[in-house]
């Protein structure tokens, strides 16, 4: 089959054209960001999707990393404030927000931002005390934080986290940090067994103090009773009511029964033979019982007075 000439120019053509569209469209991922040079001057940055550029004129740059990356910081000794040397690593986290600043302000963006790091651990770290490094981590990460990123910033990109991962004493500290932390503990307990005995001994003081007051106030209101008891009985004396006679008759014969029963010693009692008379005594008894507590009037029925019992000692 014989080409013309026609047909030799519509295929250079079509080749031609599919070369332009080759060099001139460009597809960017997710993620990245790529820069564009012309006649190797940066003149834009194209963003993910599809880009068209001047074929054969510009070309791709930079192809650089929006998202947040990870740096390992190795581990480096610091000597502190205090002249105790650490062993000290970390990692750092990073953005790039500008492209054309992250390609074009900086040779070896990840090696600067190492070396950058490690130089403000050394800074921030040397210039704090050993106790400070162990109990103010957060402090130190904060403050590293805030001086590498303003370091950074003329470079295009966001340090977003700095993180000191390990401090590492010499054994010889660490040992002495043991002890001292063993006697700072016993001091501690000693101080809160004390603090537990103090507490205690008030507690128990003020527990006697509200028993003795509850005691007195008991004693107090007893000794009310009586004397009411003894107010009521005595007025009803006064009006002539035998029952009144029988009720003191009946105490002092009980409390002298209780001192005869707690003798040691051998007795005989020898109790009334009528047994009205103890009955009557007994009546008597609950009539200003009854007088005092419910409020009654003593009853006017007179009764005879009982006999109180005769004690001998026994003449074994």
């Amino acid at each position: 089959m014989d080409f013309s000439g026609f047909d030799i120019a519509i295929i250079v053509l079509v080749a031609l054209v599919l070369l332009v569209l080759f060099k001139g469209i460009r597809t960017i991922p997710q993620g990245y960001n790529y820069t564009v040079e012309r006649f190797g001057r940066y003149t834009k940055t194209l963003m993910p999707g599809l880009n068209i550029i001047v074929p054969f004129v510009d070309r791709i740059g930079a192809k650089m990393n929006m998202m947040e990356q990870v740096l390992d910081v190795p581990s480096q000794e610091i000597i502190t404030r205090d002249n105790a040397i650490v062993g000290v690593d970390g990692i750092a986290f990073f953005q790039i927000l500008n492209a054309a600043q992250a390609a074009y302000q900086v040779s070896g963006l990840q090696n600067a931002i190492l070396n950058l790091t490690m130089t403000n651990i050394r800074t921030v770290m040397g210039s704090m005390d050993l106790d400070e490094l162990l109990s103010n981590r957060d402090a130190i990460n904060e403050r590293l934080l805030r001086v590498v990123d303003e370091a950074a910033h003329p470079w295009g990109i966001k340090i977003t986290r700095v993180e000191i991962k390990d401090i590492n004493p010499p054994a010889n500290l660490i040992e002495s940090m043991g002890r001292q932390m063993t006697a700072e503990r016993n001091k501690r307990a000693q101080i809160l067994a004390a603090e537990g005995l103090k507490q205690s001994q008030i507690l128990e003081a003020e527990g006697r103090r509200e028993a003795a007051f509850r005691d007195a106030e008991a004693r107090e209101r007893s000794a009310e009773a009586e004397a009411r008891a003894t107010q009521v009985v005595s007025e009803a004396i006064a009006k002539g009511d035998v029952q009144a006679i029988n009720y003191f008759i009946a105490q002092k014969y009980t409390e002298a029964l209780a001192k005869i029963g707690s003798s040691s010693n051998n007795k005989v009692v020898l109790m009334p033979f009528e047994a009205s008379s103890l009955i009557g005594t007994l009546g008597g008894i609950g009539e200003i019982a009854r007088g005092v507590f419910r409020g009654d009037g003593p009853s006017n029925s007179p009764r005879q007075a009982a006999r109180p019992p005769v004690v001998r000692p026994n003449d074994n």
